[in-house]
């Protein structure tokens, strides 16, 4: 795994993941975030089951003013600090060693692109978040919601006030982009 741009571009990242988390390929790495282009400058991001942290690194490496990595695994979130550590990043992080909801209902800040990856057989988690975002002002007023599963998994169109906008096969993978509008009538 490695940093694909920005200015930790080409960097390598350290660790081999824990059992169970499954590393966000670097081409559909590469592939988010050239949709998000010039929209990752200043925001408040979120790497949601971060597993070794790529994306929410590869958020700051592109200029995110802020990245919330969690991971409820103890062995992935010191791969976390080590690849932190190696790129010599000391702040505009927070590390939160816990399970994805519970650190959902503890950030307490507008977020702008929130990247969210449970493991792909935990359906219980997908839906759980997809009610939390679209029934909360979790996201910012202009928001993003990236959620990536499964190509065999149907996420929902509508989740409460958020709207599917986008979606996009890659490989085995699949995305799923929410914005946030009106309620459900």
């Amino acid at each position: 795994m490695r940093v694909i741009s920005g200015k930790f571009g080409g960097r390598r990242l350290k660790g081999t993941p824990p059992a169970g988390v499954r590393p966000t390929s670097d081409k559909l790495k590469e592939t988010i975030f050239n949709i998000l282009g010039p929209n990752i400058q200043e925001s408040i991001f979120l790497d949601g089951c971060a597993g070794t942290g790529g994306i929410g690194i590869e958020a700051m490496s592109r200029g995110a003013a802020f990245a919330y990595l969690v991971e409820q695994s103890r062995k992935a979130c010191q791969i976390i600090r080590e690849n932190l550590k190696s790129l010599k990043v000391e702040e505009g992080f927070k590390i939160m060693e816990m399970d994805l909801l519970k650190a959902l209902n503890t950030i307490d800040t507008p977020l702008d692109i929130a990247f969210i990856d449970p493991p792909y057989e935990r359906e219980d988690l997908y839906d759980a978040c997809l009610k939390h975002f679209g029934s909360s002002p979790l996201l910012a007023l202009d928001g993003l919601l990236i959620v990536e599963h499964s190509k065999r998994k149907e996420l929902p169109q509508v989740s409460g006030t958020l709207r599917r906008t986008r979606s996009l096969v890659q490989g085995d993978a699949a995305l799923a982009f929410y914005r946030a509008g009106s309620p459900a009538k």
